[in-house]
C-alpha cells in the first residue's frame, strides 16, 4: 500500500497564512475566489472557442493551431494525472488541521501537481500560439485559478507552481509540434469535411 508523503514540511506555513487570511477576509471575497476555484476553467474553454472562432478568418493554417490548444490542455492533465500518483502528496486540508473554504477532496485524490493550475496554464501558453491578445487574459485568468486553488485550502504553493510549470512546458511543446506539421496539411484538410472548422 502505497503511503501519502506530506508537503507540509516545503511550505506549509505559507499555506497556513494564506488559509488563515482566508478566514478573515470578507464573505464575498471568498465566495467569489470559491467560485472561480470551482468553475474557472470554463471561462479557459471560452476563451478557446473565441481564439478557433477568430483564426477561422485568417486561414486554414491559423484555425488549425487554434484547434490544436485543446489538445495541449488534454496533454497537460494527462501528464500531470500521471505524476500525482507517483509522487502521492496527501492534500494539506487532510495532512494539516484547517477548517477550508472549498470541501477536502478524497482519499488518494493526490495533491501534488495541481490539475487546475497545469490546465490553466496550459491553455494560456498556447492561446499565446493562437493570439497575444487571448494568451495575456488566460494569462492573468491562470495566475487568479494558481492562487484560488491555494486560497481555497485544497494545495499547497507548491502543488500551484509545479502544476503550473508542468502545464506551460507541456502546453508550449504541443504547440511546438503542431507548428511543424507538414506544409500544406491545413489547406488540404480545408478540402475536407473540415473546411467549416478551418475556415470561415
Amino acid at each position: 500500500m502505497m503511503t501519502a508523503l506530506t508537503g507540509s514540511s516545503v511550505d506549509g506555513p505559507l499555506y497556513t497564512d494564506v488559509v488563515n487570511l482566508a478566514h478573515h477576509s470578507p464573505a464575498w471575497l471568498d465566495d467569489t475566489v470559491a467560485v472561480w476555484s470551482a468553475y474557472g476553467l470554463a471561462v479557459f474553454a471560452l476563451l478557446m472557442a473565441v481564439g478557433w472562432w477568430q483564426a477561422r478568418r485568417d486561414g486554414a493554417g491559423a484555425a488549425m493551431t487554434a484547434l490544436a490548444v485543446p489538445l495541449a490542455v488534454v496533454a497537460a492533465f494527462a501528464v500531470t494525472s500521471a505524476v500525482k500518483p507517483l509522487v502521492a502528496e496527501d492534500r494539506p486540508c487532510r495532512s494539516l488541521p484547517f477548517r477550508t473554504l472549498e470541501a477536502c477532496p478524497a482519499r488518494g485524490d493526490w495533491s501534488f501537481p495541481s490539475n487546475h493550475t497545469a490546465i490553466a496554464c496550459a491553455a494560456a501558453v498556447a492561446l499565446f500560439f493562437v493570439s497575444r491578445r487571448l494568451g495575456a487574459v488566460a494569462s492573468v485568468c491562470a495566475l487568479a485559478m494558481a492562487a484560488s486553488r491555494v486560497w481555497v485550502g485544497v494545495h499547497y504553493p507548491h502543488d500551484v507552481v509545479a502544476g503550473a510549470a508542468l502545464g506551460g512546458l507541456v502546453g508550449y511543446l504541443t504547440m511546438l509540434v503542431v507548428r511543424r506539421r507538414p506544409a500544406g496539411l491545413a489547406e488540404r484538410l480545408s478540402g475536407t469535411w473540415l473546411r467549416p472548422f478551418l475556415v470561415s
